[in-house]
């Protein structure tokens, strides 16, 4: 049965405008980790747009693009690439949120969808789960696909909690106030990383303020077509995080990328105006620090060599690739290397290495191969994710470097 929707009656007009604006020149394909490892047209974004748009017109039933617009990491690397400067994200966003309303998931892929929507932003949550994923991991290669790569993907141990105080007092003459927004499965896999974040940011004279009231900024459910449980979350936030700080800081990748979306995701809605007031002063933490400059000098113990592995959602949606760098090489010590391929997707991609975990494997065995190659000291990355699929595709390699987030780095190295 086909679905007669009118692209002209949808929510978002952006939609339509990033359709029209596709003229299918190709250029995206060298860009898509999907094309490049599967070598179908429909799995790239001109393929894509082309399906979307045949699906809104009605020409062909939804469920028959289904498959190839899930298989779509929604990494956005096609967005730089395009000449015609089609907002790919506007479109995928739109299309998944209005398909996700009337689409029928099989019982076993609707209750993982089910699980992720009720644990992944909310920490307490996701402590339990992550606990009990612990005790249930050797079930793993006999459960569903998606239930085995939750399982897998969990460390084996999980870190103590490192609390920051509601107001961390900037050091020296104060240069700004901001707000950390905390995050959601990041407290509990690695909270080092706020920790690192805020008094890194104290150091350089910046006022940190952490509302306890704030949480996940939603964007791992908009990524996945839940539009108004990803709204709950970001309202929860505008009221949570006062209107007088100077600046938001997102320690995710992820997060600062959805965040940037809150504009057309509240669109003709009553918080339009708050989404993008909040919007607008959302920052990754990299790219502030290097935009205010550091106060002092920083170095590591020895001669050290750091790949920087650029995180999808920093670099090609947020456009974020020369700050961390230009942070890593101010640190005393740190030969920065480069890898083959490094704009290229590790699979992490929000839930996508659950959702498609046999494709995410593939890819984050690529990057795995392309850091070691390039025999690093140490990786770092700047999106909790990336870190996580990372560390599981170098889990059994001998020569494995410790993958850190760049706040913890630079937080080591500021150290006496």
């Amino acid at each position: 049965m086909k679905h007669d929707i009118n692209i002209d009656d949808l929510r978002a007009p952006e939609m339509a405008e990033a359709v029209e604006k596709c003229v299918h020149c190709g250029f995206c394909l060298a860009a898509c980790p999907t094309y490049k490892l599967l070598g179908e047209e429909m799995d790239s974004p001109r393929g894509r747009i082309y399906l979307m748009k045949t699906a809104l017109e009605g020409r062909i039933d939804p469920s028959d693009a289904q498959p190839y617009i899930d298989r779509c990491l929604g990494c956005m690397a096609c967005v730089p690439a395009c000449p015609s400067e089609v907002a790919y994200g506007d479109l995928l966003v739109g299309y998944r949120a209005l398909q996700e309303s009337e689409r029928e998931r099989p019982p076993l892929d609707a209750v993982a969808r089910k699980m992720m929507i009720e644990t992944l932003p909310h920490p307490r949550r996701f402590r339990l789960a992550a606990r009990a994923g612990k005790l249930g991991k050797w079930l793993a290669p006999a459960l569903p696909p998606a239930f085995s790569a939750m399982l897998n993907l969990l460390p084996d141990d999980l870190p103590p909690a490192q609390p920051l105080p509601d107001v961390l007092m900037a050091q020296g003459e104060r240069r700004a106030v901001v707000a950390l927004l905390p995050g959601c499965a990041q407290q509990v896999l690695a909270p080092g990383i706020n920790f690192a974040a805020a008094h890194l940011l104290a150091a350089n004279g910046v006022e940190v303020r952490s509302p306890r009231a704030a949480g996940c900024c939603g964007s791992i459910l908009l990524h996945i077509g839940a539009e108004h449980e990803a709204q709950t979350l970001a309202r929860r936030n505008f009221a949570a995080i006062p209107d007088d700080v100077d600046a938001i800081i997102t320690t995710a990748a992820g997060c600062g990328s959805g965040i940037k979306d809150y504009p057309l995701l509240f669109k003709n809605q009553q918080d339009a105006e708050a989404a993008q007031s909040f919007a607008a002063k959302a920052m990754d933490f990299s790219a502030y620090l290097a935009g205010i400059g550091l106060r002092a000098p920083m170095r590591l113990e020895a001669a050290t060599r750091v790949v920087y592995q650029d995180a999808c959602h920093l670099l090609h949606a947020q456009g974020y690739g020369a700050e961390p760098r230009a942070l890593l090489r101010e640190v005393g010590n740190l030969q920065l290397v480069e890898i083959a391929d490094a704009g290229m997707c590790c699979g992490s991609a929000g839930t996508y290495n659950i959702d498609q975990p046999e494709i995410a494997r593939q890819l984050g065995a690529r990057k795995a191969e392309s850091i070691l190659a390039a025999q690093p000291d140490v990786l770092v990355s700047g999106n909790i994710g990336c870190i996580t699929q990372i560390r599981q595709q170098l889990a059994n390699q001998a020569d494995a470097p410790p993958v850190l987030h760049i706040a913890e780095l630079l937080w080591s190295a500021s150290q006496p």
